[in-house]
C-alpha cells in the first residue's frame, strides 16, 4: 500500500508540473488562451487514453513491472521538457509526460489484488490520497523554481522518478491471483449490452473530469483573473486538490451508508448553486464556489466507485477502467472549452455556466436511472 501510494503521488506530480508552469510557459512562447489550454490538456488526455491499455497490461504481467517501466518512461518524459525550444515541442513532451496520468489504473491492478473484497473500498481510498502528489506540484514546484530554476525542477523530479523505480523494483511483490486478465473483448461486450456502465461513465466524467480541470487549470485562471503570483495561484489550487483528495473516501463511506446514487442526487443537486459563484470575478464569492465544489466532486469520486461494483459485480474490472479511462478525459475538454471563452469573450464565466447546466442533466439522469428503480 505505502509504494503504490507514494508512486501514485509522484507520477501524479509529473503529470501536473507542465499545467503548474503553464503560465510562465505562456509568457516565453507568446501563447494565446486557446494554445495555453490545449497545452494544460494534452497531458489529461494520454493518461486518460493510456488508463485501459495499462490497466489491462497490469492484470496480465503484475503492477511491478508495469509500475517500473511507467516510471521509467514518465522520468525521461519528464527530464527532456526544458529541451522544448518551440511550442509544437513543448506540446509534444507535455503529451508524453501525460502517460503518468495512467498510473491510477496501474496502481488499482497492483492495490486491488492484496486485499479481499470487503478491504477493498478502503484500501482504494488510500491510495487515492497518491492525487495529493499534483497539488505537490502546482504549489512546490513554482516556489521551487523561483530558488533553482524551473529546468532545474523538471530534472530533480526525473532524478527523483527514476531512482524510486529501483526502489520499487526492488521491494515491491505482486500478489498472487487466479482471475483471469480483463480482455478487449470484454470491453467491447460491456460497451454494447450495458448502457448503466456509461452513465456512470458519465457520471465520472463529470466528477472526476471536473476534479482534473479544475486543478490544472485554477493557476492559469487564477493569474489571469485575480492577478495572483504564480506561488500563490500554485498554494490555492493545491488547497483545492487537497480537499477534493480528503473528500473522495468519505464520499465513499457515505455511498456505503445512504447509497451511492443518493450521495450524488445531493452531490448534483449542490455543485450547482456554487458553481454559478464560479461566474462572480470576486475573490471571496469565486473561492467559497471553488472549495464546496472540490469537496462535492470528491465526495462523488467516491459515490461512483461503490457502485460500480454494486451495479457489475461480476465485471468490476472491466467497468472501472472504462469508467476510470471516461472520467480521465472529463479533464480533458473543459480546459479547451474556457480558453476558447476567454480568447473569444475575454471572459470564462460561460464556462462555468456550461458546467451548471451539464450538472443539472447528470441530476435528471441519476434521479430517473439510478434513484427511481431503488425507490421502486
Amino acid at each position: 500500500m505505502l509504494l503504490a501510494t507514494v508512486s501514485f503521488g509522484l507520477c501524479f506530480a509529473a503529470w501536473g508540473l507542465v499545467s503548474a508552469f503553464a503560465p510562465a510557459f505562456r509568457e516565453e512562447f507568446g501563447l494565446s488562451g486557446q494554445a495555453t489550454s490545449l497545452l494544460i490538456a494534452v497531458p489529461v488526455l494520454l493518461g486518460s487514453l493510456a488508463r485501459l491499455p495499462m490497466g489491462m497490461l497490469t492484470d496480465r504481467f503484475g503492477g511491478r513491472l508495469v509500475f517500473t517501466s511507467l516510471f521509467a518512461a514518465v522520468a525521461v518524459s519528464a527530464a527532456i521538457v526544458p529541451l522544448a525550444d518551440s511550442f509544437g515541442m513543448l506540446l509534444l513532451f507535455a503529451f508524453l509526460l501525460g502517460l503518468a496520468g495512467s498510473s491510477f489504473a496501474v496502481g488499482v491492478g497492483f492495490v486491488s489484488p492484496w486485499f479481499p473484497p470487503a478491504r477493498q473500498g478502503t484500501a482504494l481510498g488510500i491510495y487515492g490520497l497518491g492525487t495529493m502528489g499534483q497539488s505537490a506540484a502546482v504549489f512546490l514546484g513554482p516556489v521551487i523554481a523561483a530558488a533553482v530554476g524551473r529546468d532545474a525542477v523538471f530534472i530533480g523530479l526525473a532524478v527523483l522518478i527514476a531512482g524510486w523505480a529501483v526502489v520499487f523494483a526492488a521491494t515491491a511483490r505482486n500478489a498472487p491471483s487466479t482471475k483471469p486478465p480483463a480482455t478487449v473483448g470484454a470491453m467491447v461486450t460491456v460497451l454494447t449490452t450495458e448502457p448503466l456502465a456509461w452513465v456512470l461513465a458519465a457520471f465520472y466524467f463529470l466528477t472526476f473530469g471536473g476534479f482534473v480541470a479544475f486543478s490544472v487549470y485554477l493557476p492559469t485562471l487564477l493569474r489571469d483573473d485575480f492577478g495572483l503570483t504564480l506561488a500563490d495561484a500554485g498554494f490555492r489550487a493545491a488547497g483545492f486538490v487537497v480537499l477534493a483528495t480528503f473528500m473522495r473516501p468519505v464520499g465513499g463511506v457515505l455511498a456505503d451508508r445512504h447509497g451511492g446514487a443518493t450521495v450524488l442526487w445531493w452531490v448534483f443537486l449542490a455543485i450547482m448553486p456554487f458553481g454559478l459563484l464560479l461566474t462572480w470575478e470576486s475573490m471571496v464569492p469565486f473561492t467559497i464556489g471553488a472549495l464546496a465544489t472540490a469537496a462535492l466532486l470528491g465526495l462523488g469520486n467516491g459515490a461512483v466507485f461503490k457502485l460500480v461494483p454494486e451495479h457489475f459485480p461480476g465485471s468490476t474490472a472491466t467497468v472501472t477502467g472504462l469508467v476510470g479511462a471516461v472520467g480521465g478525459l472529463g479533464g480533458f475538454f473543459p480546459p479547451l472549452v474556457l480558453g476558447f471563452f476567454r480568447d473569444q469573450t475575454g471572459e470564462v464565466w460561460p464556462g462555468f455556466v456550461l458546467l451548471v447546466l451539464t450538472v443539472g442533466a447528470l441530476w435528471v439522469l441519476n434521479s430517473r436511472v439510478l434513484l427511481r428503480p431503488r425507490r421502486a
